[in-house]
């Protein structure tokens, strides 16, 4: 054997025994490309599953729902009364506002039932004969460390009541109310969109919708600043 068959024959033998390492081809497929589609999937089924879970699971469990004592037809009462909302809520002579009406105001016209509504057989029966008060549920009462003052709102400001309850006066059925059952704070206040989200001014009753509203109106913007002038304004 010839001295160029030997060094041949060596060299195919050290090739044979070096591991099989080919030249990657960037054209073919890697393999970890496949896992883009999972992950990517599974990221979407996790978002979709805790938005449902934030947003519509979760404010169930949060909130209890109750009935009103009495369904209160705002719509049929605006047709009888001359002063509208005023009629049944009003300013005092001190200037505090009456909220929610008392049997007192109600006696005049319903110390008889009057039709035949059985919401209207039940409240003469339950309440006006035995003199007791209704206990309404009331959607817009504030926290106890809060202060609201309607005359500042309704005769100085001259807001009409829809900017912050709506058009319950067109109402013929009380809503569901909806208490928060760890403050006990009506859903109302914070809005029925635990996202925050809102179309209206009354869907909530949040300090940053106030805090929107004085500012956009230039409300104490010269005493915002100072601790009297500020929180103590609205807060006790």
């Amino acid at each position: 054997m010839s001295t160029e068959d030997k060094a041949n024959q060596i060299s195919s033998e050290a090739q044979d025994q070096e591991p099989n390492n080919p030249i990657s081809d960037p054209a073919a497929p890697q393999s970890g490309d496949g896992a883009a589609g999972p992950i990517t999937l599974f990221f979407i089924i996790g978002l979709a599953a805790s938005l449902i879970l934030g947003w519509v699971i979760f404010p169930q469990l949060l909130y209890s729902s109750k009935e009103q004592p009495i369904h209160f037809n705002h719509a049929l009462h605006n047709e009888l009364v001359d002063d509208g909302c005023q009629s049944c809520h009003f300013f005092r002579e001190d200037g505090t506002y009456s909220g929610v009406p008392k049997l007192a105001q109600c006696i005049d016209c319903h110390e008889e039932i009057q039709g035949e509504s059985p919401e209207e057989e039940k409240f003469v029966t339950q309440y006006i004969e035995k003199g007791r008060e209704v206990p309404w549920l009331i959607y817009s009462r504030q926290p106890d460390c809060v202060f609201f003052s309607h005359v500042a709102h309704v005769k100085m400001a001259q807001m009409d009541c829809a900017t912050c309850h709506g058009n319950i006066g067109e109402s013929e059925n009380l809503k569901v109310y909806q208490a928060n059952r760890i403050t006990g704070i009506s859903r109302d206040i914070w809005g029925q969109s635990i996202a925050g989200f809102k179309r209206n001014t009354w869907d909530r009753m949040k300090m940053d919708d106030c805090s929107e509203c004085h500012q956009r109106e230039n409300v104490n913007q010269n005493s915002v600043q100072t601790l009297k002038g500020g929180c103590f304004v609205c807060h006790k």
